[in-house]
């Protein structure tokens, strides 16, 4: 199928899909006329793609584990392919740090707002309690 059909099949954009191929994700065949040609398997692995993208992987990551994954009744499973549990344990790592960073840029936000005084020099901003579970 050409590029135009798999980004209707998919939902993503042409230009998504060339980057996918440019950051070694899909490798469609290239005909005589220049034109890619991808195979049916290819609306998976851009689903694939897509999960791994919303797990918070990086592309560089998913070319690493793109291979280790399958679809288990419609649900994305890992394989056990050497490095897989690594490199999700280190992405997970670096995501829970970033959370740690905004939580903490949210709390001095929170301050500075808490600050804010009106005209009679009172803050009008109530003080912002944490969400449960943080």
């Amino acid at each position: 199928m050409r590029i135009g059909a798999l980004a209707r099949e998919t939902g993503v954009n042409a230009r998504l899909l060339r980057y996918y191929e440019e950051q070694g994700l899909l490798r469609p065949v290239r005909l005589a006329n220049g034109y890619r040609e991808y195979a049916d398997s290819d609306v998976v692995t851009v689903s694939h793609i897509r999960s791994l993208l919303a797990a918070g992987l990086p592309t560089a990551v998913i070319a690493q584990v793109l291979h280790c994954v399958h679809d288990d009744g419609g649900r994305l499973t890992p394989s056990a392919c050497p490095g897989m549990v690594e490199h999700l344990e280190r992405e997970r790592a670096r995501i829970a740090d970033a959370i740690a960073r905004l939580g903490t840029e949210r709390q001095a936000l929170d301050t500075l707002l808490a600050a804010v005084p009106t005209r009679d020099g009172r803050s009008d901003i109530p003080s912002r309690e944490q969400p449960a579970g943080e």
